[in-house]
C-alpha cells in the first residue's frame, strides 16, 4: 500500500469507520510519517495541521483507535481505516465527530418504547400489562421464550427461529426494566469482558 502524498502538499485525508457498525467516526489527515507510524503500531496516528506535528489519537485521552483494516481509494490519495475504538472518538465525548449523541441502534429505540409504555401506563399495551403482573411473570415469560428458541434452534425453519429470537430479546428488555437495569449497563459488562 503506497498512498500518494504528492497531490495535496504531503497530506491525505483519512476516514475512520467503526469496525462493526461502519459508522463514520472522524476525518483526519496523515503525512507519510503519520502513515508509517500507524502501520507500524496499528494505532491511528494523524498529522495535526494546527499544531504542525503528528499525534496518535488517544495519546492524552486513552481513547485509541486500533487499526483493523486499511484501504486506499482508486486514486491512492484518500485512506479508509476501519478501527476498534477504545472509547469516544470525538473530543466532546460522542462516539462520532459527526454527531453529539452516542449512536445507538434499534434495540435501544425498542428499549425506549418499552420504558414509555410502562412509565406512561399505556393500558392497552401488552408490554405494560405483562410488566404490571410482576417480576415472576416477566421472568417466567423470558424462560418460556428461551425454551421456544432452543426448540426452534434444533429445527431448520429459519423464520421461526428468527421470530423466537426476536420474542426472547423483546421479553428480555422487559425483564431488564422490571429489574431496574438498562441495556447500556449490560453492554458495559460485555465491553469490560472484551478487554
Amino acid at each position: 500500500m503506497k498512498p500518494n502524498f504528492n497531490k495535496s502538499n504531503g497530506l491525505i485525508p483519512v476516514i475512520i469507520q467503526d469496525e462493526i457498525t461502519l459508522q463514520v467516526l472522524m476525518l483526519g489527515y496523515m503525512n507519510a510519517d503519520a502513515f508509517n507510524k500507524t502501520v507500524a503500531e496499528q494505532k491511528v496516528t494523524f498529522y495535526s495541521r494546527s499544531k504542525n506535528r503528528i499525534w496518535t489519537k488517544g495519546e492524552t485521552s486513552g481513547n485509541f483507535l486500533w487499526v483493523k483494516d486499511m484501504r486506499l481509494d482508486c486514486d491512492d490519495d484518500t485512506l479508509l481505516i476501519t478501527a476498534k475504538a477504545d472509547g469516544p472518538t470525538c473530543h466532546k465525548g460522542a462516539v462520532s465527530c459527526f454527531n453529539t449523541e452516542p449512536k445507538k441502534g434499534f434495540l435501544y429505540r425498542l428499549e425506549q418504547t418499552i420504558h414509555e409504555r410502562i412509565d406512561e401506563n399505556f393500558e392497552d399495551s401488552y408490554t405494560n400489562q405483562l410488566y404490571k403482573k410482576g417480576i415472576n411473570k416477566v421472568a417466567q415469560k423470558v424462560g418460556e421464550e428461551a425454551v421456544e428458541l432452543v426448540i426452534e434452534a434444533k429445527d431448520n425453519d429459519a423464520e421461526l427461529f428468527k421470530n423466537e429470537a426476536a420474542d426472547l430479546l423483546y421479553h428480555y428488555l422487559i425483564l431488564l426494566k422490571s429489574k431496574g437495569f438498562t441495556l447500556e449497563e449490560i453492554e458495559a459488562v460485555l465491553k469490560e469482558r472484551e478487554k
